[in-house]
Order: structure tokens, then C-alpha cells, then sequence
């Protein structure tokens, strides 16, 4: 086999103590010196101070990340075979903890997968794929065969392929944004993007070209499981509904009624079709407002109704820097939401932003609940599905808190 010809990149001390604990990024000011020719999006060997090997990963001199381990072992050798194996692997992981009759799961979950940089959804024969970094960039047509050619392995036929590298992100890796469906001739090339799922037995319309992110939430599956198995006979006010899938949840497991809240009048509208597609509408009403307005109002009213309330708010902050405003805005509608549920009822709240530490948000609640006047019994604390696994030593893989609580 031919020797490996990669350029080799010296690192500082604290690069090693990071990368030796697990984490696979090396910034920019960390790289002391990089001996041989490389292109941007090359793989680069990783050394420390002492020439001690330390894994191999792909530089990029634009990005703040300037380096992106895949691999500490010094044998490897990255042709086609390495990847499938990786995908295999991701597959078989899948398998056990999501379960073989589920078909919509996150497949590939960048950094925790040893993937930096990547995102791959699947939703039955349709994978949804995010290229954040430019050294998959370079290799994606390669890697999107390759997940053909190993899902025909598991007796699963793939229809389409759609890219969603739509991400400003991007921009900061020296990409421009990208989004559309990769042609093959094993693809069908009249896939328009719309599709109908199914999770925990409720049926959505999707848009995996035009939606949010990759099209659907995958993260919350067992979250809003937890929420159906409280919401039978109760009155739910879902707020933040996005494409309903809380509201739906909980309406298909016997809730007395279910209000959907989103500010966007799309949501509202999908939210619609997903509950007539379960023939949920009976039980349901749709409300196109801001939910911080819908809280106040009725917390002004002194009226509230229900029960049950679910906050499943976007990402109030996406940098170290803003978590301040962050937290007041949690905090606002946490407590609204505490005062206006009557004593024994229910709420179920979480937090998607890595920024808001798990710590950050436990205060919060506290302080949301001393403002309310109000005592929380804590029923579960749950974060992200295991198809979007925490891998220890990258606290960016670990990111949604989600807790469900008895107001006493």
C-alpha cells in the first residue's frame, strides 16, 4: 500500500491537551507550523510539539477552526472503504438505540460520528445532508454515493438526496450557501422535496427543500413521547409549535384539546395539514401569534385555561456573548407560563442553544419559578435523542435541556 503523503501540522501544547482529551478541533492560533505543500481542504497530519502523532484531519486556513480531526489512528488510510465503514458504523448505531422499525433519524451527527462538519437526516428512502466544512465540501458527491451504496446494504433504496448546506455558517468557512438535489441516476429526478413521515404513529407533511434546517426536528422524538404520556384529558397550550409536532403528540394521545402557537403564518398553515392529515382538527385550534404577546395578554387577562403548557422555543442565543439577553427571555416566558398554570398542573420547557448550559437553564428555572411564586416538582429531565448522541469532551454535541414539571 503507498505511504501516506500528507503535510504535517505542528501544534501548541494546549492544542494536545484538547485533542488528547477528545476534542477534535485545533484553531487557528494553535497551529505553530505546518511542514509540505496543502490546499485548503486537504487532510493534514496533526503533531505535537514533541513529534508525537496525534490524528489526522482537514485544514482550512480561512476558518477560525483551522483544523478538523477524522482520524487518531496513524494507519488509516482514507479511500472508500474508510468512509463506508464510518457510514456503517453510524447506520448500526441507529439501529440499536432508535429502534430497526423507526426509518426517520439523524444518520450522521457531524463531530459525535467523527464526521466534523456534517449532518445527514434520514426520512424513509430521502436523506437531508448540511456540509459545514469545507474538507466534506470537497468530497461530497464522493460521500453521497457512498451513502447510497451502504443503505442498499441494509435493503433500503434511497429515492432522493437533498442538500441543505443553506447555512450563513458556511460563510465563515470560505463557502458560499448551497441547496438543491444531488443527481444520480439510481436517484428519482422528479423528487420535488415534499414527502409525508411518520413518528411515535403521527404523520407529517414535510418539505426537506424549502423547511427549517433539514425539514423536521428529529431531536425532540422521545421528548414529545414524554409530553403525549401526560397529555391525555388535559388542556395543552403548545407554544412555538413549529410544524405541530408537540400539539400533535399530545392530541393523538387522548388530550381533551390542544392549542397550536406559532408567530409564522407557514407553521400555522403546515400545522394545519398535519393535523387534518391524523384527523386531529376536531381536537385542535391553530393561533398565528407571538407567543411572548399570547403570554402576556393572557397573563394581563388573568385567564389561561389549560393545564398543560409546552415551550419549545428557537435558539434565543447562538454565541457566549449573548447568552445575558438569552437568559431573560427564557426566563419571561418560563414565568408567565408559571403563573398562569393552576397549582397541579404541568409544563414542559427546554432550551436547544449549547450556550445555555444545562447549569444556565437550571438557574433560570429557579428564578422563573421565585418570580412566579410557585414551586416545581421535576417529572423527567431529558436531552436530544440518541441519534443525535453527546460525545463526552465536545460539550458542542450536547445541547437541549428539556424538563417536565408539576407546578405546586
Amino acid at each position: 500500500m503507498a505511504q501516506r503523503q500528507f503535510a504535517k501540522a505542528s501544534i501548541t501544547e494546549k492544542a494536545e491537551r484538547s485533542l488528547r482529551s477528545g476534542h477534535p478541533w485545533v484553531f487557528g492560533e494553535e497551529v505553530v507550523s505546518v511542514a509540505g505543500e496543502y490546499e485548503n481542504g486537504d487532510l493534514v497530519d496533526v503533531y505535537s510539539k514533541k513529534d508525537r502523532f496525534l490524528g489526522t484531519g482537514f485544514i482550512n486556513d480561512v476558518s477560525k477552526i483551522r483544523i478538523r480531526l477524522i482520524s487518531r489512528n496513524a494507519n488509516d488510510r482514507f479511500d472508500d472503504e474508510f468512509f463506508r465503514r464510518r457510514i456503517r458504523w453510524c447506520i448500526d448505531y441507529r439501529l440499536a438505540v432508535i429502534g430497526e422499525n423507526e426509518d426517520c433519524w439523524r444518520v450522521i451527527f457531524g463531530e459525535a460520528d467523527q464526521f466534523p462538519g456534517l449532518t445527514v437526516d434520514r426520512f424513509g428512502d430521502v436523506l437531508v445532508v448540511q456540509v459545514l466544512s469545507l474538507g466534506f465540501e470537497r468530497m461530497k458527491r464522493r460521500l453521497f454515493g457512498l451513502l447510497i451504496d451502504v443503505f442498499a446494504e441494509y435493503g433500503v433504496r434511497i429515492r432522493a438526496i437533498c442538500e441543505r448546506s443553506d447555512a450563513a455558517i458556511r460563510l465563515k468557512e470560505g463557502l458560499d450557501e448551497e441547496k438543491g438535489f444531488y443527481r444520480d441516476p439510481r436517484l428519482d429526478p422528479d423528487f420535488d422535496g415534499k414527502l409525508i413521515i411518520e413518528e411515535n404513529g403521527v404523520k407529517y407533511g414535510i418539505d426537506v427543500l424549502n423547511g427549517q434546517k433539514t425539514g423536521f426536528f428529529l431531536d425532540q422524538k422521545f421528548n414529545r413521547r414524554a409530553c403525549a404520556a401526560i397529555a391525555r384529558g388535559r388542556r395543552v397550550l403548545d407554544c412555538f409549535t413549529h410544524t405541530g409536532a408537540f400539539a400533535l403528540n399530545c392530541a393523538a394521545a387522548g388530550a381533551e384539546h390542544v392549542t397550536a402557537v406559532d408567530i409564522s403564518e407557514d407553521a400555522i398553515a403546515q400545522t394545519r395539514r398535519n393535523a387534518a392529515l391524523n384527523g386531529l382538527e376536531g381536537r385542535m385550534d391553530f393561533v398565528c401569534e407571538d407567543v411572548f404577546d399570547l403570554l402576556t395578554s393572557m397573563e394581563e387577562r388573568k385567564s389561561c385555561g389549560y393545564d398543560f403548557i409546552i415551550l419549545d422555543p428557537p435558539a434565543f442565543t447562538k454565541s457566549r456573548g449573548t447568552v445575558g439577553s438569552a437568559i431573560k427571555g427564557y426566563k419571561a416566558i418560563n414565568a408567565k407560563a408559571m403563573k398562569l398554570l393552576p397549582r397541579g398542573g404541568y409544563l414542559a420547557t427546554c432550551s436547544c442553544s449549547h450556550f445555555m448550559t444545562d447549569e444556565l437553564f437550571r438557574k433560570m428555572l429557579h428564578d422563573a419559578a421565585e418570580d412566579a411564586g410557585v414551586q416545581l416538582r421535576q417529572i423527567e429531565g431529558r436531552q436530544q435523542a440518541g441519534d443525535h448522541p453527546i460525545l463526552w469532551n465536545v460539550p458542542e454535541t450536547d445541547y437541549l435541556k428539556f424538563y417536565i414539571f408539576q407546578v405546586v
